[in-house]
């Protein structure tokens, strides 16, 4: 028996409009730069397929074809922010809360004279 994976078959819309859109971009880049989908493929070691499936915003296509196209036009750098915990206010916030609600009480002596 096969497992489904819900999120290749149906993601939520904001992630499938996100993938499109990076898949439309990054077509766009190929085509300012001049170069044929095999040729693209064949610089990030891959078949024009997979080049293809990317530009299409397939959800199924992995992470690395999408980063290798990145990287190939040179629209890398931006990768470097994505998920940075030093940006992530709500994980931050979110993270204190957590830690004040485990602080523990010493029990036995205190501070009062």
């Amino acid at each position: 028996m096969t497992a489904k994976n819900t999120l290749v078959q149906a993601p939520p819309y904001a992630v499938e409009q996100a993938i499109r859109r990076l898949g439309s971009n990054l077509r766009t880049a190929r085509l300012r730069r001049n170069l044929t989908i095999g040729e693209v493929g064949e610089k990030i070691g891959t078949g024009p397929r997979a080049v293809s499936d990317a530009e299409k915003g397939k959800v199924s296509t992995g992470i690395a074809v999408y980063t290798a196209l990145l990287w190939a036009y040179d629209l890398l750098s931006p990768m470097e922010g994505l998920a940075d915990p030093a940006l992530d206010e709500e994980g931050m916030n979110l993270s204190l809360s957590k830690e004040r609600a485990r602080t523990r009480v010493k029990e036995g002596l205190d501070n009062e004279f």
